[in-house]
């Protein structure tokens, strides 16, 4: 990636920015408040037309960890933007499905397997597990592996 198309993602995004770092020259993380997750995903997406690739849920110790990546296709650079979610109780973020239709997925396959909800998204049920799943078992959690041998 360029240093013009760095310097514009950091210029567009600004404050949102907690932290930012260079992995190598064609992979980027910037951390953001989950707060902050719409309005990144308009200017990555809508703005720079970057393309949505996919997201990622991962349980930590600390709470519950979304990365949304980005790829630049010209430059063939992948941008990943972090938010961590500390209420691990109640985990909740606004849904970038009504930016990004692509994500209405990915958000669902969070929501039952890691217990995520997006707030706002048009059609949060399951996808991958039976109708019938037991609330608030999610088999990606951690501690909470008993439910898969059921799959």
């Amino acid at each position: 990636m360029n240093e013009n198309t760095i310097n514009l993602i950091k210029e567009k995004l600004g404050s949102k920015i907690k932290k930012f770092v260079e992995y190598n020259p064609k992979r980027f993380y910037i951390d953001i408040l989950p707060s902050d997750v719409v309005s990144a995903a308009k200017i990555l997406f809508v703005e720079l037309q970057l393309r949505f690739i996919i997201a990622t849920g991962i349980d930590r110790p600390d709470g519950l960890e979304i990365l949304y990546h980005f790829s630049d296709d010209k430059s063939g650079s992948v941008i990943s933007v972090r938010v961590l979610i500390a209420d691990k109780e109640k985990p909740e973020i606004e849904t970038i499905s009504k930016i990004v239709k692509g994500a209405e997925w990915i958000e669902r396959e969070m929501w039952e397997l890691l217990g995520i909800n997006f707030r706002g998204h048009p059609n949060l049920k399951h996808l991958l597990l039976r109708d019938d799943w037991p609330e608030k078992n999610y088999p990606l959690r951690q501690g909470q592996g008993e439910g898969r041998k059921n799959v």
